[in-house]
């Protein structure tokens, strides 16, 4: 499915505003309700739109501080990648793994209460993980933009 840019429109207005009525979103990009509700069907359909989920606020949930870990694997092999990619999903305290070029193998985003919380963390999970020779941490002093909003 080949999108054109009302659907662009619908996706743009969905993912800043995820709770919008069928009814406003048809008014916004211009269509009838039931075209709107079709496309958005569609989008849904073909994978564009995966999942519709509420953003929690981490200082209200206790969990303020936001940690980038670097990890350096013992080697490349898929045995390796395999095995600390299905151990690193396991920790809760991990929003997100990704593999790199560069440096480091893998970037995790960690969150935590404060930095003793994070030091447990770090005993408990991190310094467990499969493969691992080293590991970086870098803790993000102030969030100065954070959005989920992909250009479309």
């Amino acid at each position: 499915m080949k999108i054109d840019e009302i659907d662009r429109r619908i996706l743009d207005v969905l993912q800043r505003q995820g709770r919008i009525t069928n009814s406003e979103l048809s008014e916004r990009v211009n269509l009838s309700p039931s075209a709107c509700h079709r496309r958005v069907q569609n989008l849904e359909e073909e994978g564009y739109i995966r999942d519709y989920v509420a953003l929690l606020d981490p200082r209200k949930l206790g969990r303020p501080t936001t940690v980038f870990v670097e990890i350096t694997l013992s080697g490349q092999a898929d045995e390796t990648l395999d095995a600390f990619e299905k151990a690193v999903a396991l920790v809760p305290d991990i929003l997100e793994c990704h593999l790199m070029a560069g440096t480091a193998d893998y970037m995790l985003k960690v969150v935590a209460r404060d930095t003793e919380d994070f030091a447990q963390i770090h005993r408990r999970y991190l310094a467990r993980l499969p493969g691992v020779t080293q590991m970086q941490s870098s803790f993000a002093l102030r969030t100065v933009f954070k959005t989920t909003a992909l250009p479309v």
